[in-house]
């Protein structure tokens, strides 16, 4: 149809090169017979690069073009397979233009078979089979060539044949030829492999054992994408050594295949080998097993998932793939299955810099790892039991996986089709420079995206041209695997206790257990009924829930405690049944099931709150201005906590209003901690402001309730005084308030009569808040108080001076270091700090006596304090360098030196820090490692009760909780180890400076 008509032009060809109209009449094709020819080299991925190709081999061919250029003119296949390799492969038109007689290989319509190409790689060295070996169906050859000569022949012999793949799988973008599908083509580059390795190793037997017999066994062993069959155009080519005897003649022969093959075809890589990289190079059948039973990875037995018998000493190499693939198929039921594999997701996403993810189709969202990922992870949980998942390839593998009723078949056929098509891209891509790549065209490289399009077959629909096309089937594939990577794990799961689609899917309560369990939950019996629960709501809100939940089980699954996770997302899911808003919000703002899925899977602290407060869900999404969980400002949370509160008249309802503004506040708090959206300073200032505020509504509703029953004014003015954390303004989750209640008599009121009263109003205050609640307690200790325990509960300002200035101890003094008012009339709050200035900084600093007697006391709590069982090294409060240790540190210097320096009268530990590092009381270096383990020490704490959800100090030893409380600290859940590392080295640096203070 080409063929009638007047010559094309250069432009007409799709010729951009300016020297193309030159080129074409140096070849002869510029007249009218040769027409078919130019609209054959129009379709050619890149006409130019083919055109300039060509130019270049009627130079090297000399009267042999005559031959090549008839053929051209007379057979469509060769026109097909020679057009279309030279205009998607420079490298390759480089090989062609060096070996010119190799274009009669393009001439067969048939690729040479798996025999054929061992024939001419071991020809190629002259490589003879060893004496009875091959009878024994074992590869072990010596070559007849050695040294450089022996490599550049591999080298040709291997491109070569890759010339001819390359032309039978790219022809059909020039000419209607039989289409290569990436199985076929994957599979015949790992044949090439192992025939282009049989010749290396011929040449390294040659090299160590010369004429001389050989002594060793050696078989190699195909791993990763070789393995499987799957090989790529340009790849590392993975292999495993097995010997008898281990010696160093067998490392000398696999060291030397390596060298060959590297120089030859491509990076011949062992260090998938036990030990990796530092372990032997050859080891014997006996010690790999022993290394696989006794120390082996769990990616190690992912990697065995490919492992296939290659070339030398078949008869062994066999011995080992049925010695060690059963074990891969047990590796599921390893304790660290599940944190290895996510660690290992991790790693694999960490690999790719920001700025290539969208570029990456190897290693990117919804590219080529999301479904090997998938597929081996599925084959390894499901293949403990089934045998039939027990292949190698990806597309077999999936293949299997939808024959075996564990993926649906239209997910398998679309998932696999995705694959293949991105491995297409690749293949593309590497085949251009024959260079390893998995990178797409830089954005606005039209250019190199056209050439892309053009070698992957994709044209022009409609009023889109080629690049658009392939731009948007890019997209549409890299979302489909993206989708369907969550939907393999999660949606048969749901399909197996719903019941439905039975035709396509048949995964029993067994595999879905098994499933399960290889997702991280501990219980998947209990998970199964949980999830049986939510998919079988009733109407619309269980629609909802089939549509949502496998996005959001994999969610779970990525969190530090999955069987959690599910519960409390059940439990959630029963307490805001009525609440339409909560499903919905949930489908449409994935950044609010992100969000919410975390935590409920690390935090029992959040997830018991948000039962009571589910509003604060809402919180989840982001504002116009970043995350609505960080647009409340404590204060103004405050203002409307006390408001709210004193317009309720009777108590119950007021401390239910209290709560609940608190509930919702520590719910805010604790996520945005969690989510890493506030550090730890701004959480303590944060839960510091909303117990002030519950103290401040307490008091005037108390009060207020008080002077309504008695029809009169207060008799007196009160207020409260924070102690300790809550003076300081660093409270965590699991803090109570230590407080002091001061009164002032009003004008003609006498102070019996006065403090009477106030006591009956710090009591109602403190059985108000403190009664039993499903809440975090709201306990209010008035333990610092004069005297103790054994003191009155309120004191007017009058006495807390008399007492303070006669009879006050130490321990009393360094107390009153963190008094800061917080609650109740100011001026009353603020002249009781007036008053405490005069103890806490007297004139001249405490004396020696009261600094000794502080040394003293540190001392007995140091050795008596401790919780029996407690581990010194870790406990947060007490340990070494924990908080007290800090806090103690900085209390000492402020005795000491607060009189000389007024920078030091400051009730917050961190800003103490500064101020000691602002008059060189201490070096910087040492106020750094003090705060580093305040902080540290802190943000420990917190996490344990966010985890635990209830005050705790201690943290745990290596294990699951362990990994818990670093995920919850702001470390990746896998970094249990490596938290607890950095919580020791840091405390043990401030313990230090600790001694440095008290031993002064």
């Amino acid at each position: 149809m080409y063929g009638r008509g007047s010559v094309p032009s250069a432009g007409r060809l799709g010729l951009l090169d300016d020297a193309a109209a030159a080129n074409l009449a140096t070849l002869g094709w510029s007249n009218e017979k040769s027409i078919d020819v130019l609209w054959s080299l129009s379709r050619a991925p890149d006409a130019d690069l083919a055109l300039r190709a060509l130019v270049r081999l009627h130079d090297a061919a000399g009267p042999e073009w005559a031959d090549i250029d008839a053929e051209l003119r007379t057979d469509k296949g060769f026109r097909g397979r020679l057009f279309g390799v030279l205009g998607s492969s420079d490298a390759i038109g480089d090989h062609l233009v060096a070996e010119t007689s190799s274009w009669r290989r393009l001439l067969s319509s048939e690729l040479p078979d798996r025999d054929e190409l061992f024939r001419q790689m071991l020809a190629s060295v002259d490589a003879e089979p060893e004496a009875g070996e091959v009878e024994k169906g074992n590869l072990v050859y010596r070559a007849g060539i050695t040294g450089p000569k022996a490599v550049v022949a591999l080298r040709i012999a291997y491109r070569n044949l890759l010339l001819e793949l390359a032309a039978h799988d790219v022809a059909s973008t020039v000419e209607d030829e039989p289409v290569l599908w990436f199985p076929q083509v994957g599979a015949y580059l790992a044949d090439l492999a192992d025939a282009a390795l049989t010749g290396a190793l011929a040449v390294a037997y040659r090299e160590v054992f010369a004429d001389k017999p050989i002594t060793v066994r050696l078989a190699v062993i195909a791993m990763g994408k070789c393995g499987a069959r799957e090989l790529n155009y340009v790849s590392d080519v993975d292999v495993v050594f097995v010997s008898e005897p281990a010696d160093g003649k067998s490392a000398r022969v696999a060291g030397e295949m390596m060298r060959v093959g590297t120089l030859a075809f491509f990076e011949v890589d062992a260090a998938l080998r036990p030990e990796g990289k530092a372990g032997a190079l050859t080891r014997t059948l006996e010690s790999h097993l022993a290394y696989y039973k006794r120390w082996a990875k769990t990616w190690e037995f992912q990697a065995l998932l490919k492992a296939r018998p290659m070339t030398g000493d078949m008869e062994l190499a066999r011995e080992y793939y049925d010695a060690v693939n059963p074990m891969v198929w047990h590796a599921a039921e390893r304790d660290d299955f599940v944190p290895e594999v996510q660690a290992m997701r991790r790693r694999v996403e960490s690999l790719v810099p920001e700025e290539l993810r969208d570029r990456n189709l190897k290693l990117g969202s919804g590219s080529l790892r999301d479904v090997e990922f998938a597929v081996q992870l599925l084959q390894m949980v499901h293949g403990r039991v089934d045998e039939s998942l027990r292949v190698q390839a990806t597309v077999d593998a999936l293949a299997a996986l939808t024959d075996g009723g564990y993926v649906g078949r239209d997910d398998g056929a679309n998932l696999s089709a995705s694959y293949q098509f991105l491995r297409l891209l690749e293949h593309r891509l590497q085949l251009q420079k024959l260079s390893r790549t998995h990178l797409l065209p830089e954005f606005g490289d039209d250019a190199g995206m056209r050439w892309l399009a053009r070698a992957a077959h994709i044209r022009r629909q409609g009023d889109k041209d080629s690049t658009e096309v392939l731009r948007a089937e890019i997209r549409r594939q890299s979302l489909r695997i993206r989708r369907l990577h969550e939907k393999l794990f999660y949606r048969p799961l749901l399909e197996s206790v719903m019941h439905f689609n039975a035709d396509e899917l048949t995964l029993s309560s067994a595999a879905a257990q098994r499933r399960l369990a290889a997702l991280g939950y501990a219980k998947p019996d209990r998970a199964l009924s949980h999830i049986r629960a939510l998919a079988s709501g009733a109407g619309r809100r269980g629609q909802i829930q089939l549509l949502i939940l496998p996005r959001l089980l994999e969610l779970i699954g990525r969190t530090p405690d999955p069987d959690a996770g599910l519960l409390n997302y059940r439990k959630l899911c029963d307490e805001v049944i009525d609440q339409d808003w909560f499903l919905r919000l949930l489908r449409d703002d994935g950044v609010v099931a992100e969000r919410l899925m975390k935590l409920l899977g690390t935090s029992e602290f959040i997830a018991n709150l948000l039962m009571r407060s589910p509003e604060t869900i809402r919180l989840y999404s982001d504002g116009s201005h970043g995350p609505k969980l960080c647009e409340q400002q404590p204060e103004d949370v405050a203002k409307g906590l006390i408001a709210s509160t004193v317009r309720q008249r009777d108590l119950k309802r007021a401390v239910a209003v209290a709560r609940s503004h608190r509930r919702a506040e520590l719910a805010r708090i604790a996520s945005a901690d969690i989510l890493g959206m506030m550090d730890v300073p701004q959480v303590c200032r944060a839960l510091s402001s909303v117990w002030a505020a519950v103290l401040n509504a307490a008091l005037t509703v108390v009060i207020d309730d008080s002077v309504r029953q008695s029809g009169e004014p207060a008799p007196a003015r009160m207020a409260v005084i924070g102690m300790g954390r809550l003076g300081g303004g660093e409270l965590g989750y699991g803090s109570d308030a230590d407080v002091l209640f001061v009164c002032d008599p009003e004008p003609g009121v006498d102070e019996e009569t006065a403090v009477k009263w106030a006591r009956t109003v710090a009591e109602n205050v403190r059985t108000m808040l403190g009664s039993p609640s499903q809440d975090p307690p709201l306990e209010v200790d008035t333990g610092l108080r004069p005297e103790g325990r054994n003191g009155p509960i309120v004191r007017t300002l009058a006495s807390y001076a008399a007492y303070y200035e006669q009879w006050a101890l130490p321990w009393e003094i360094q107390a009153l270091l963190r008094a800061h008012q917080v609650a109740g009339d100011d001026d009353l709050g603020v002249a009781f700090l007036h008053m405490a200035d005069r103890i806490r900084y007297p004139e001249g600093g405490v004396s020696g006596e009261a600094v000794k007697e502080i040394r003293r006391i540190k001392a007995r709590v140091d050795s008596e304090r401790l919780p029996r069982g407690a581990d010194p090294m870790t406990h947060t409060k007490l340990g070494r360098g924990g908080l007290a240790d800090i806090e103690w540190t900085v209390q000492l210097l402020q005795l000491k030196y607060a009189h000389r320096f007024p920078v030091l009268h400051n009730t917050s530990t961190l800003e103490s820090l500064d101020a000691v590092g602002s008059v060189e009381l201490l070096g910087e270096n040492d106020v750094a490692q003090l705060k580093e383990a305040w902080l540290t020490a802190t943000k420990a704490r917190n996490a344990l009760v966010l985890v635990r959800g209830k005050p705790v100090d201690q943290l745990p030893g290596p294990g699951q909780q362990l990994r818990q409380i670093a995920f919850a600290a702001g470390w990746a859940e896998d970094e249990g180890a490596e938290f607890l590392e950095h919580y020791l080295r840091v405390t043990r640096r401030a313990k230090v400076v600790v001694r440095k203070v008290f031993g002064a």
